[in-house]
């Protein structure tokens, strides 16, 4: 009576139980559970098959440590199964090994779920990352980095007046005429390569390109920050301009002749727009530039008087000078 319930406890409970012969690995005993996964033997006294186990081999290491422990999967009907299974050593009789098996093939499905859960979490925080690094680097392109770390943390950039900068506008003369006379892919790829290096001269004298339209690229020194030598610095920007610009003709088919208008003074800088964020600055001094830039002629910089005066007060171009 106790061994029929303590068989249908095991049932119950999914485990599959057998006594299996150390010395020739026939089976001894085996419950039904066992049995529905394993089939017995047709011969009593042939060694018992457990799928793709080496069984010979697991009996070894029951003898030679006292327990071993494997998992198996194989398929049961349309069913694939992974069980665990445990080799003990009966305590009254050494020469038989207690087998109890446990299905676990639930857990292990609840295992590959997590563990896909877990990719797809990190591929999705990946791709956050990356998307909030695009939208950084995106902004960056927009603004200063000290108005795009305001942006960040506030939502707006407060507009600020900055009293002491100095102001850049250059742009192309002829650039309609190049745009019918040139394939516009050429022109872009052209203009790219330009306004990069022009991007690269800025950074190494403190100037912050704030935005380009067309052919017009317009930089500024002491903007978000301040620049005790704003006029040098816009003026030293300027020359390297002219000068690669100089170089870059040298060497290409398709010559460009850049004019330059630098100024100082006073100007505003905020964010403009709600949809589509621009940081840009405009006053006396945006204006200034803009003007001396249509003065300037063809390959040449042209400065108005209060830029003059700073740096004739003894301000050199900063890393260079002509």
């Amino acid at each position: 009576m106790i061994e029929a319930i303590n068989e249908q406890l095991l049932r119950a409970i999914g485990v599959g139980v057998a006594l299996v012969d150390i010395g020739n690995g026939s089976l001894r005993f085996a419950n039904d559970t066992f049995v529905e996964w394993f089939d017995r033997p047709d011969d009593p006294a042939s060694p018992l098959a457990l799928g793709t186990l080496d069984l010979r081999a697991a009996l070894d290491k029951l003898d030679r440590d006292g327990r071993h422990t494997v998992e198996l999967t194989f398929k049961l009907g349309r069913r694939t199964m992974t069980v665990a299974i445990e080799f003990n050593k009966a305590l009254e009789r050494e020469n038989l090994a207690v087998l109890v098996c446990q299905n676990i093939s639930r857990i292990k499905e609840l295992e590959s779920m997590i563990d896909s859960y877990a990719m797809m979490v990190e591929r999705n925080t990946l791709e956050i990352r990356r998307e909030k690094e695009q939208v950084e680097k995106l902004l960056l392109n927009l603004m200063p980095r000290t108005a795009y770390e305001e942006f960040k943390s506030f939502g707006v950039v407060e507009p600020r007046l900055f009293e002491d900068v100095s102001v850049l506008s250059a742009d192309f003369e002829g650039f309609g005429e190049m745009l019918t006379a040139h394939d516009p892919a050429l022109i872009v790829s052209e203009l790219n390569d330009i306004f990069t290096a022009f991007d690269r001269i800025g950074e190494q004298f403190g100037c912050e390109r704030i935005r380009t339209m067309g052919d017009s690229y317009f930089a500024v020194a002491g903007v978000p920050d301040p620049v005790s030598d704003h006029a040098a610095a816009i003026a030293g920007t300027a020359e390297r301009f002219l000068r690669y610009i100089e170089r870059r003709n040298e060497n290409r088919t398709l010559p460009w002749r850049i004019r330059i208008g630098v100024a100082s003074g006073p100007v505003i800088g905020s964010v403009v727009g709600v949809q589509r964020y621009v940081y840009d600055v405009f006053g006396p001094a945006v204006s200034a530039a803009s003007y001396m830039r249509q003065a300037a002629g063809a390959m040449s910089i042209r400065a108005d008087g209060m830029t003059s005066g700073l740096i004739d007060e003894g301000a050199a171009p900063g890393g260079g000078g002509s």
